[in-house]
Order: C-alpha cells, then sequence, then structure tokens
C-alpha cells in the first residue's frame, strides 16, 4: 500500500482525495499554487507544498515541479483528481519512471482511449456497440461530404483528441459540410494543437448514459451501473443520477457486463467511464474518460463504495474489494453541480465569499471546499461544489434535492444555485423525459 500521496489538483476533488486518503491511514501532500495558498484542502493535508504561480501551465499543469514536490516530501504516489493531467499519458508514464505509482490506469491505457479515433476501433473490436462513422480520420471536405452522403444526414464531425464539446460541429445538410468540416478543423488545432476529425451519425434525442467500470490491471474487472448525464448546456453536464431513469435492471446488466469484459480484456487498471449516446434501446459507444468522474459519488451513494479508496488499493497492486455480486443498486441519487457563474448568462464570479452554510440532514452530501471568507480565484474552472443526495427511489431523491438546495447558502459570489432549484421543480425532469438537447432549449425558453 502508498504511504503517502501527493495531490495533483485542487478545489473540492483536492479534498474528496484528502479525506479518502485521511480514512485510510495515508498521508498527504498538497500541491498547491500561490492562488491556492488558503484552500480547505491545503489546510486539511499533512504537508503541503507550493508549486508556482496562479496559471496552470506554471503549477497544475508543472510536471517538473509535481516530482520534485514528491521528491522533496517523500510522497510515493500522485493522485491527479479529474482534469489538469489525470488523463495526460506523458505524465502518467513520467510518474512511473520516477519509480512512484500513479493513482490511475497506465499510461498504455490513458494514449489508447485519448485518440477517440483509436478508442473506438478498439471498443468495437472488444464488442462495444458504436456510433456508426467514418473509418478513421477524414482529411478533405470531398472526402467527408461522400461519408456523410453515404450515411445520411445529419453528421456530426469531431476532433479526434477533443473533449468539452470543443471541436464539434453539426452538419445537417450537404450544404453545410463544408462549413462545418472546416470549423471543427480549426477548433481542435487551436483547442488541442490537433486538427484530425472524424464524423458520425448524428444522434437526433439520444441521451447520454455512463457506464462506470473498474479494473484491477489483472484481468478482472466489474461494473458499477450507469449514470444518466443528459442535462448538459454546451456538452458540460449540469445534474447528473444513478441509475437512469430510462435503463431497466435488464438492460443495465446487459451493457454493463459488456463494457466489464471489454476492460477486463484490456486489463485495465482502476476507475474509467465508458460513455454512449442512447436512444430507441441502443447504445452507441462515444469516448471512454480513463479517470474518476466528476459525478462519481452519485455511484458510490447507490452502491455503497468508495470509489477513491478502491483507486488507491488498485494502483498498490490489491485485488478489488468487492465482485460483481455484491454491487446492487440501492435507490437513487441526484448530485447537483454548482458552479460560481452569474444566471442567466454563466459569466463566471469569482470573488470572497462572505457567507457560507452547506445543506445537510438524511441522504445528503455536500463536497466543497468553501468556507466563509475563502476567495474564489479567477484562474480555474468554475466549479465550487457537488452537491449529492440519496433517497429511496427518484422521487424521494428530487424532493430531498429540492430541499438541500433551498438550505444552501452561498453569499458574496453568485452561483447556480437558483438553476438547479428549478429544474428538479421542472415537470418534465420530475417524470424523466428528456435528453441531451432538452436542457439547451429549456434555456432559450427563459427556464419554461
Amino acid at each position: 500500500m502508498v504511504s503517502k500521496v501527493l495531490i495533483a489538483n485542487r478545489g473540492e476533488i483536492a479534498l474528496r482525495i484528502q479525506r479518502a486518503c485521511r480514512e485510510m491511514g495515508i498521508q498527504t501532500v498538497a500541491a498547491h499554487s500561490t492562488a491556492d495558498v488558503d484552500a480547505m484542502h491545503v489546510r486539511f493535508a499533512d504537508e503541503s507544498v507550493c508549486i508556482g504561480p496562479p496559471p496552470s501551465p506554471q503549477s497544475y499543469l508543472n510536471i517538473p515541479a509535481l516530482i520534485t514536490a514528491c521528491e522533496i516530501t517523500g510522497a510515493d504516489a500522485i493522485h491527479p483528481g479529474y482534469g489538469f493531467l489525470s488523463e495526460n499519458a506523458h505524465f502518467a508514464q513520467i510518474v512511473e519512471e520516477h519509480d512512484l505509482t500513479f493513482i490511475g490506469p497506465t499510461a498504455e491505457h490513458i494514449r489508447l482511449m485519448g485518440d477517440k479515433i483509436t478508442a473506438k476501433d478498439t471498443m468495437k473490436t472488444l464488442g462495444v456497440p458504436c456510433v456508426p462513422g467514418s473509418e478513421g480520420s477524414v482529411e478533405t471536405v470531398d472526402d467527408a461530404r461522400a461519408i456523410a452522403n453515404g450515411m445520411g444526414y445529419p453528421v456530426i464531425i469531431k476532433a479526434a483528441s477533443g473533449g468539452g464539446g470543443r471541436g464539434m460541429k453539426v452538419a445537417n445538410s450537404d450544404a453545410e459540410i463544408a462549413n462545418a468540416f472546416s470549423s471543427a478543423r480549426s477548433e481542435a488545432k487551436a483547442g488541442f494543437g490537433d486538427d484530425t476529425v472524424y464524423i458520425e451519425k448524428y444522434l437526433g434525442g439520444p441521451r447520454h448514459i455512463e457506464i462506470q467500470v473498474f479494473g484491477d490491471g489483472k484481468g478482472n474487472a466489474v461494473h458499477l451501473g450507469e449514470r444518466d448525464c443528459s442535462l448538459q448546456r454546451r456538452h458540460q453536464k449540469v445534474l447528473e443520477e444513478a441509475p437512469s431513469p430510462v435503463i431497466s435492471p435488464e438492460l443495465r446488466a446487459e451493457i454493463g457486463a459488456t463494457c466489464a469484459k471489454a476492460v477486463a480484456d484490456m486489463n485495465y487498471r482502476g476507475a474509467g467511464t465508458v460513455e454512449f449516446l442512447y436512444e430507441d434501446g441502443g447504445f452507441y459507444f462515444i469516448e471512454m474518460n480513463t479517470r474518476l468522474q466528476v459525478e462519481h459519488p452519485v455511484t458510490e451513494a447507490i452502491f455503497g463504495v468508495d470509489l477513491l479508496q478502491e483507486q488507491i488499493r488498485v494502483a498498490s497492486g490489491l485485488p478489488l474489494s468487492f465482485s460483481q455480486d455484491e454491487l446492487v443498486v440501492n435507490g437513487h441519487a441526484i448530485e447537483a453541480r454548482i458552479t460560481a457563474e452569474s444566471l442567466p448568462n454563466f459569466t463566471p464570479s469569482p470573488g470572497k465569499v462572505t457567507a457560507y452554510h452547506a445543506p445537510g440532514g438524511l441522504g445528503v452530501r455536500m463536497d466543497s471546499g468553501l468556507y466563509a471568507g475563502y476567495s474564489i480565484p479567477p484562474y480555474y474552472d468554475s466549479l465550487i461544489g457537488k452537491l449529492i443526495v440519496h433517497g429511496k427511489d427518484r422521487a424521494t431523491a428530487l424532493r430531498r434535492m429540492d430541499r438541500a438546495l433551498a438550505e444552501m447558502v452561498i453569499e458574496g459570489v453568485e452561483s447556480t444555485t437558483p438553476l438547479h432549484q428549478a429544474l428538479v421543480q421542472d415537470p418534465e425532469v420530475i417524470s424523466g423525459d428528456y435528453n441531451i438537447h432538452w436542457l439547451e432549449k429549456w434555456l432559450e425558453k427563459g427556464g419554461e
């Protein structure tokens, strides 16, 4: 078992890692920028090391500084959290080359799944259903037009190295393909330094369903059901739940077993998420995230497991602490991503938090590093907290979320709490009748 973990991240996920380590008797080192010197996880860690100024390239993305921090403190492992360097194969490789434990998959698997074209080809070979599309990358507009005409419009052009919705353009007709192709390539080049794109059939009204998997790196793997992440804005998840209101236990077992077998056959190590678009009973693979997801707490809630601790166990070479037969869904969980943004335009709202009160009570969990007097820095992602509720069924969870949101107090900065309150009270959300386009249309209509 590792003995001291350097936390190569910030915010609520850094505090989440620190808590998991503390319960396991593992020491922690908070690697932080000068902007995060007063962060809650820095206060609670056993040690802290400043790794640079506020800009991410000079701190949280500074690989030499992180390795040096391990050497200075004697940390024998690094947990990357999510974002930043969590899916950087080069970083994972360097960590291992310095005889440190990377708490995550191998560099090989991060690299394999990081290229969406290779990932899709790999999953197709492993028996995972995929969206119809081009065989590999598409080099020219003429090729794009030929492929689109062959499969039928609408189509979506995607960056091979993309993420977060960037480098994705929809073409609804032959007249739109040229502009969509060039725009996707330009955006991909600017965002990822790689203008490689591919084409897929664009599904009209799918849901976003993801399967949580966990492998021991030795050919054994399990799945922990699905999460429904269909409530999105600009391809960014806003509210997630588990299980999905539209997936039956039989379908869950079937697609879960398919994903678990795929990652077992890969000898995959650690936590991973296989993401799908789901429409008319069909699952279509879109990508695999080789890290822990922001929304992992809803899975923890319904299965009663600690995925962070399991990551540490597996990275230390220990076997999985649970079998597939032991993983039984219990109730329903919902997560609201609370961001420091001003509605209705979602403009960032950094600044000093003058008052903060986290909701509580039965079945309520708040993952956040906020406290009264804390100054939210303007340099990073606007996520400031995740409110997670668990109930015996979906109706109970929705009512509990509504109650918990009403208890939330965040003053001094604007937050998206009112948006979540409106969502959990909306009849279509309550009925579960929505897809990945629903939220943007709802926002365009003023939340009606």
